[in-house]
């Protein structure tokens, strides 16, 4: 089973934290959607002897598009490729393009009838499942981060969609400058009271070349604080135990049956197409990456040719690759694998290299796959690094 990404570079508003590729300008959208389309069609050779499982609208903003748009690019991956009967298809979005404005202005019955509408189109084309950005409830957090919608427009938003909806993501984001962990709480409280099965929370990150970056550097805006980035991740993990969810990988929680199909095939190491402007792609023995640039993207397509860069895996790679994403989750690092797939020197080499974090309780082997433990969750990202092989 293998999935496709398809990335939709555009966004209303840039978030003072957000490297991914997007624009705020629409003028090419009508362009670019075609080019997605025609994409699609010159790949489908990459995956003619799979079946896709998965399909995930990414970002940018993919709920900018239309609904006609969406449909669109959803009925173009079954004209060019295998799907299995019942494909998880996620769209990601923000809540100000998922709730009607000037509602005030409206009837009960007329503000009914109009999300009845949105969220039935949604499941007519095919969406099964939102992940909804929503970072925070609190006002002032939107405001540093510069999101588009506010904490009213974020309820309002869950209120309705959980109506429409049973398979729904929310997004969080933990350690943002003078926030307090009764506030991180609070977050966490407001999203399990409108009963999503799945939330995704990640650490605020200072990424070179944001405005955020830019802000910290000037001393407008307070630099980040890892204490406080540590001590709300295990708040997160506490309340979300507590609400029972299963810890699955590092940033993604979920209810038993809500693991998100797509994530999960990424880090099992499964095949997945990345569609669109600097989307990436993976086939087991190399990656692949699109250009970031919607107009050389555009014209490329449009010329029949692809706009990729290609990276072939060494057997390095691979290990280090298999290394990262099995510690990230749930499942571990499977020894049994690292054998099976790159020998006895591997296995010996990961096993010397993670002796000093199993003694000092960072990592655990358990039914023969190494694992972080509770206290090492947090740094499994790094501690991954220390068990690559580098030559």
């Amino acid at each position: 089973m293998s999935g496709i990404y398809i990335h939709i570079p555009f966004c209303k508003q840039a978030c003072h934290y957000c490297d991914f590729h997007f624009s705020t300008s629409l003028k090419k959208k009508d362009q670019l959607v075609f080019a997605l389309a025609k994409e699609l069609q010159l790949r489908k050779d990459e995956f003619k002897d799979t079946t896709i499982e998965t399909i995930y609208f990414g970002g940018g903003t993919p709920s900018v598009l239309s609904t006609n748009e969406l449909q669109y690019l959803i009925d173009s991956v079954y004209l060019n490729y295998k799907v299995t009967d019942h494909p998880e298809i996620t769209l990601e979005a923000n809540p100000d393009d998922l709730i009607i404005n000037n509602i005030d202005a409206l009837s009960i019955s007329e503000v009914q009838s109009l999300y009845k509408t949105k969220f039935e189109e949604f499941k007519k084309i095919g969406i099964n499942r939102l992940s909804i950005g929503v970072q925070s409830f609190h006002e002032k957090d939107l405001k540093l981060m510069n999101r588009a919608h506010n904490a009213i427009e974020a309820k309002r938003c869950l209120e309705t969609a959980t109506q429409y909806f049973d398979n729904i993501s929310l997004d969080l984001i933990y350690g943002i400058p003078n926030s307090t962990n009764q506030e991180w709480l609070e977050n966490i409280q407001t999203a399990l009271s409108f009963g999503i099965p799945h939330i995704s929370s990640y650490a605020l990150t200072v990424e070179p070349k944001t405005a955020l970056a830019s802000f910290i550097k000037k001393g407008i805006i307070d630099n980040v604080d890892d204490d406080l980035a540590h001590d709300q991740f295990h708040i997160l993990i506490d309340q979300l135990n507590q609400a029972g969810f299963e810890h699955y990988e590092l940033s993604n929680f979920a209810k038993k049956g809500y693991y998100s199909k797509n994530n999960s095939a990424y880090w099992l190491g499964k095949s997945y197409l990345g569609i669109g402007p600097s989307a990436h792609s993976f086939n087991g023995k190399q990656r692949a990456w699109n250009v970031k640039n919607n107009t050389i993207y555009i014209k490329k397509i449009n010329q029949d040719q692809l706009p990729l860069e290609i990276e072939i895996l060494t057997k390095n790679d691979k290990y280090n690759e298999f290394i990262m994403t099995g510690l990230r989750t749930i499942w571990g690092v499977s020894l049994t694998e690292v054998k099976k797939q790159f020998g006895e020197s591997f296995l010996e080499y990961l096993l010397q290299q993670a002796n000093q974090y199993i003694n000092n309780q960072m990592l655990c082997i358990v039914d023969n796959s190494l694992k972080t433990t509770q206290k090492g969750k947090f740094l499994s990202d790094g501690i991954a690094s220390d068990l690559f092989k580098l030559r």
